[in-house]
């Protein structure tokens, strides 16, 4: 007899729905077959199905046996197709009485015992599902809060086959998992750090609110113990709750990944990743056989700091620009084709020369200008334009640390930047966009509402210090985030002042150096 149920594949961050189709039929000797693209996982299912059904009061056809996954082009991956197969089996078998399984999606692997146990990639092959027309899914129970607030879906979490097939049946029918609303999910930890730890460095606390409101790249240049790293971890304290559709977004990323922990529910934190200086390539932007995610895509709507940025390989940082640029991290290998989203905040720090004191008020460079020269010239010029924000952190003196009254909290920040974070959502309703950083040059003609005077003096700016065109728009958008956070129409003289504060280090540095 011929049985058919539902599976759906995982491709990057999306489900392909897969038929798992058995015929069992009779013969003199005991014979399995597996077609369809399996890999080895998937190949391997036939002993793990096998002594799962033993164990969970079922019998293995003894005769030939045939399981197909269709389409038969698409490759298999992965052990998520078990409980799908031996559903199958089952019914192939008529162990039990037929049950219609069109609209029932089965995902899981199998114990030796019958156990159903996770498997990673449950929320995009649910999201999948969903938008396909399926209602219904049984899955490991452990899976089970990683769908906890998926609309329009009935959640059958599962904890063995027997439990399975019995509720497919409809011997022992299990009610569907209570689904939640995203406010109930939604949990703030609180930050590791807080910006009121951090002593002095008004301006870099200032850059870090205005790169916080609008989205925007930020870079810190400065000597060793000045406080970037510990200003780089305050940014997550400050920055907005993640909406529902950011949430989503990157917990389907995590879960692909298989970096998202067993019986954990809906992202609901930005993430903050650190790769260490020695990353590859292919960790940063996303690569290996299966052109899994890299750091670029883990950091989606979250940050990602890159810590002594001259000491990562030139190419790796060049292969960040497309990225930054579009939003996308395109993953091509030899067998794969992924994309995957990559809307993240870089915020990166570096000293000023190999020994770090260049330009110090507290200690000599010990460096010549060649060395200076050659240090500097590991971040190119490209790059930096796609920084929107630079900014000079020097050391605090003992005394301001000794007497400085508690600064700001991060919370304080946080409203700020949500209330200008507000009025960027109503601004760009409808067009894809979430913050100031993201504009391109259509909505800039459209929402910079820019005085005479502002626009007179950015064009001064932009001839002065020789800024390219990229940089002029980048100026453009800092300063629309600064007149948000004064809760201004219009972008004013002294918005446009700031903001090309912000990109004098470049002239200070790398100015100076070529």
């Amino acid at each position: 007899m011929l049985a058919r149920t539902l599976c759906y594949a995982l491709n990057g961050i999306e489900g392909e729905p897969v038929a798992v189709e058995a015929y069992a039929s009779g013969g003199d000797q005991y014979q399995f077959a597996m077609v369809g693209l399996p890999d080895a996982a998937v190949k391997e299912s036939r002993d793990r199905v096998s002594a799962a059904l033993k164990n969970s009061g079922f019998t293995m056809p003894y005769g030939h046996t045939t399981v197909n996954l269709s389409p038969a082009d698409l490759k298999k991956e992965g052990t998520v197709f078990d409980l799908s197969i031996a559903v199958a089996i089952i019914q192939a078998t008529r162990q039990l009485k037929a049950f219609g399984l069109d609209d029932t999606l089965l995902l899981g692997e199998l114990a030796l015992d019958g156990r159903v146990i996770p498997v990673q990639g449950v929320l995009p092959l649910i999201i999948s599902a969903n938008a396909r027309g399926i209602k219904k899914v049984v899955l490991p129970s452990l899976n089970a809060p990683e769908a906890d607030t998926v609309t329009g879906m009935e959640i059958y979490p599962v904890h063995s086959l027997y439990e399975a097939v019995q509720h497919l049946s409809g011997q022992m029918p299990i009610l569907p998992q209570l689904q939640k609303s995203y406010q109930e999910c939604l949990a703030r930890t609180a930050p590791a750090l807080d910006l009121s730890q951090v002593c002095g460095q008004h301006a870099a606390k200032r850059a870090l609110e205005v790169a916080a409101a609008g989205g925007h790249n930020m870079l810190m240049v400065g000597v060793p113990g000045s406080g970037k790293t510990m200003l780089a971890r305050c940014l997550p304290g400050v920055l907005p709750l993640m909406t529902q559709e950011e949430a989503f977004e990157t917990t389907r990323i995590y879960s692909a990944a298989g970096l998202l922990p067993t019986g954990s529910g809906l992202m609901t934190n930005r993430p903050f990743r650190t790769p260490h200086h020695t990353a590859s390539a292919a960790a940063l932007i996303g690569g290996g056989a299966n052109a899994r995610p890299g750091e670029v895509s883990l950091a989606h709507n979250g940050v990602l700091f890159l810590d002594e940025m001259p000491e990562y390989p030139r190419r790796v940082l060049e292969a960040l620009r497309q990225p930054l640029e579009d939003g996308v991290a395109n993953v091509s290998r030899v067998k794969a084709h992924m994309q995957y989203l990559s809307r993240c905040m870089m915020v990166a720090s570096m000293n000023p020369c190999p020994c770090g004191y260049y330009g110090s008020r507290i200690r000599a460079c010990r460096c010549g200008s060649h060395e200076i020269r050659k240090y500097l010239d590991r971040i190119s010029g490209p790059l930096l334009d796609r920084i929107d924000i630079q900014v000079e952190v020097d050391a605090v003196p003992i005394e301001e640390i000794t007497r400085s009254p508690q600064g700001e909290k991060s919370e304080a920040v946080r409203l700020r930047v949500e209330a200008a974070r507000d009025i960027q959502q109503k601004r760009f309703e409808g067009t894809g966009i979430r913050c100031n950083a993201q504009m391109n040059n259509k909505h800039m003609e459209k929402f910079a509402n820019m005085l005479d005077d502002a626009e007179q003096f950015l064009q001064m700016a932009i001839r002065k210090y020789a800024l390219s065109m990229r940089a002029y728009s980048r100026l453009i958008k800092v300063s629309r985030t600064i007149a948000d956070l004064k809760m201004q129409e219009h972008i004013t003289l002294k918005d446009v002042a700031e903001a090309v504060q912000f990109r004098m280090i470049d002239a200070k540095y790398w100015g100076n150096t070529r």
